[in-house]
């Protein structure tokens, strides 16, 4: 029986692992779509109305959910949607500021913090790989983001994008714990409408404040870019997100989310004509190696085994 067991689990965690690779994908072709829209509305009112559209999709599409709601549940839908919105309000401000390319490469540094952030503070042992790893992708962001005119001259979107990729590596960490122990669907919704909630109160306080004033035009473009981003990027690839990583751990998630600074340069380069210069390819292959050192080379020592939860979602 055991056996038995144990081989479902297998081309149950290959589908996980899969759509994992899906939602990546969808991820790293966004940030041309994101850039484009910038053009067209403040970074706050995106924000909004993109996981507003996929908040009201995602619950149409699962209203069963919010029958059975627990207070844990809302309790972790809320902190997963806090470093979600973080996540997202540092990398899409920062896309104003630097490239799709850029801003790929330093989103998908958060794959090396995971490890690192565990053992810090989730008494996680970390492998002296996981250390290289870290050192690699740190050498290569230093490459890929200061100039060679000095750190004076250090582009300010890249710093935001550094700040985005600190709470992108929380929430998958978190993910991975919550996931085992609520409804996924319950966490995807909640997540997703809490993180509409906070991307509202914040561009109407930054208006208040006159911090950043609300903009917002009527073009076919920033239509196009808020329905694309809330669909594809948001209400499927973070629903997918929450069921697969049941079934997988945060380092194996974390290693297929390597592939999402790929997707953004080619979509950069195909879409943008972006290309990188000698210095930003030695950054960019930096990072890459960093990532898969830490990942492929130095799984955590503490081996992580997580228990299905069943078919909630």
């Amino acid at each position: 029986m055991q056996s038995a067991s144990h081989a479902a689990s297998h081309p149950r965690r290959l589908r996980a692992e899969l759509a994992l690779a899906f939602c990546t994908l969808l991820w790293g072709s966004t940030f041309v779509v994101v850039k484009n829209s910038l053009d067209h509305a403040s970074v706050f009112i995106f924000l909004a109305l993109r996981f507003t559209l996929a908040g009201i999709c995602m619950a149409a599409f699962r209203p069963q959910v919010f029958r059975v709601l627990q207070r844990e549940e809302i309790f972790a839908g809320v902190r997963l949607g806090f470093f979600m919105f973080c996540g997202y309000a540092f990398q899409t401000a920062g896309l104003r500021y630097t490239t799709a390319s850029n801003s790929g490469f330093i989103t998908g540094s958060s794959v090396v913090l995971v490890p690192l952030i565990l053992a810090v503070f989730w008494g996680k042992r970390a492998t002296l790989w996981v250390y290289f790893g870290t050192l690699a992708a740190a050498a290569g962001l230093y490459f890929l983001t200061v100039p060679v005119t000095g750190v004076a001259h250090l582009n300010r979107g890249d710093v935001l994008t550094f700040f985005a990729a600190i709470s992108y590596a929380v929430h998958i960490i978190l993910v991975g714990e919550y996931a085992k122990e609520h409804s996924a669907a319950a966490l995807s919704v909640l997540q997703v409408l809490a993180c509409a909630g906070m991307a509202w109160l914040t561009a109407f306080g930054a208006h208040a404040i006159r911090w950043q004033a609300m903009r917002i035009e009527s073009s076919r473009e920033l239509g196009i870019g808020v329905a694309i981003c809330a669909v594809f990027a948001t209400a499927v690839a973070f629903s997918l997100q929450l069921w697969a990583q049941q079934f997988t751990t945060p380092s194996h998630a974390a290693i297929l989310f390597t592939l999402e600074p790929v997707f953004a340069v080619i979509t950069s380069y195909l879409v943008l004509r972006e290309r990188l210069g000698l210095r930003s390819i030695a950054g960019a292959a930096l990072v890459l190696a960093g990532i898969l050192a830490a990942e492929l080379l130095g799984p955590p020592a503490a081996a992580e085994s997580p228990k299905p939860m069943g078919e909630k979602a």
